[in-house]
């Protein structure tokens, strides 16, 4: 059977990809067994740190291993496929780059790269508001990478973080908007937050009025650490969900949620969709793993359908497949993405995008399932129910 283009396509980058990649590196997970020896110590700690206590990644972990799989044999899968659709958007496979900052930090290139290989792979992309890049740059590249393989182009989506200037958000949704980006995606779990990392020379929120938002910061002799701080003066609240809608027609989607009354709040004000995140572990100490909590969200909407997308935590395409059978619509794919691209530039992160979908694939037909909406609860055995 002949090829099509997009498919050749895809098959001379991988060609390229594996001959630029350590041999070492058959499964997603590799990737950061071998990227600290590409960074930098201190920007290394910086990536890995959780909230103020050693092992917060391992909430994440715990939640995907509570779950065994329970497949069904016999199942015609020859015709499968992992398409998904997303807020009227076909996704190759259900799943994100999700928004980090700060990509210049492993890679020269930054966000550029990674625009090459989301687009390249057709694999859906978010940029944060502290991309290293101008968004317009990274918008322009992931469009022109699309166009030069004739292949149409996968969805693009902008991460809002607050900021305390309330004309400054407006501009960023506005050139969001003009620069051709199809989704808003806010970010509410993050307002508080420290870090005493400093950013070497030439790595900058190049799209921020400032260097980037607002830490915690706090001295002993200091009259107020967090409450009537002026970090606490930016806060944000359902109204400002309201607010960001009515600058632009594109779907909003909240990131950041926990707490099924939250979503469902979310639902009434008007969300598009909701990205369950603990912030991959890094806010705050103890935050349950969104895997974890998933379940009841569903059953707290019921039957209302409103797109629940993941992340935090995932590392192989056989979680992706755990989070789709425990009722997410598609996940977001985050830390992974850094340590691809500092170990093999853009090509590293189209074959780390390869090794997910096809861990993923891989998950589905060992299971008997031929589709994303296939995946469901009856496919999953749960350990701690055995004990």
């Amino acid at each position: 059977m002949e090829q099509s283009p997009m498919a050749e396509q895809t098959k001379h980058i991988l060609q390229a990809a594996l001959s630029a990649i350590p041999a070492s590196i058959r499964r997603a997970v590799d990737y950061e067994i071998l990227a600290k020896d590409f960074i930098a110590d201190d920007i290394w700690a910086y990536i890995q740190e959780g909230a103020d206590k050693p092992g917060q990644d391992q909430i994440n972990r715990q939640a995907f291993e509570r779950w065994q799989w329970l497949p069904h044999r016999l199942q015609p899968i020859h015709q499968g496929s992992a398409e998904s659709h997303l807020l009227g958007q076909l996704h190759a496979y259900p799943m994100l780059l999700a928004p980090i900052a700060y990509h210049g930090l492993v890679h020269p290139q930054g966000e550029l790269a990674m625009a090459q290989a989301a687009a390249a792979l057709q694999t859906g992309l978010v940029v944060s508001s502290l991309a290293s890049r101008r968004l317009e740059d990274i918008a322009e590249t992931f469009y022109a990478t699309a166009a030069e393989m004739q292949i149409e182009a996968a969805p693009l989506w902008f991460q809002l973080y607050w900021q305390a200037d309330i004309e400054q958000n407006k501009q960023l949704i506005e050139r969001a908007v003009k620069a051709g980006y199809q989704a808003i995606v806010w970010t509410v779990d993050a307002q508080y937050k420290r870090s005493e990392f400093q950013l070497p020379e030439g790595v900058t929120a190049v799209n921020l009025v400032s260097d980037s938002q607002e830490k915690y910061t706090s001295h002993v002799l200091d009259k107020h650490i967090v409450f009537q701080s002026s970090l606490a003066q930016q806060e944000t609240d359902w109204a400002t969900l309201d607010w960001i809608k009515q600058q632009t027609s594109l779907p909003v989607i909240v990131k950041g949620l926990l707490a099924p009354i939250d979503v469902l709040t979310a639902q009434q004000k008007g969300a598009d969709a909701v990205v369950i995140s603990n912030h991959g572990s890094r806010v705050l100490v103890d935050a349950v793993s969104p895997l974890s909590v998933l379940p009841d969200i569903k059953k707290a909407l019921g039957n209302d359908a409103m797109p629940l997308i993941v992340d935090s935590g995932i590392r192989s395409g056989n979680d992706i497949a755990k989070a789709l059978a425990l009722g997410a619509d598609a996940v977001l794919l985050g830390r992974p993405q850094l340590y691809a691209l500092a170990v093999a530039g853009s090509l590293g992160v189209a074959h780390l995008i390869h090794l997910y979908r096809a861990e993923l694939e891989m998950t589905m037909a060992q299971l008997g399932c031929d589709s994303v909406a296939a995946l469901s609860p009856d496919y999953l055995w749960d350990v701690l129910r055995s004990r």
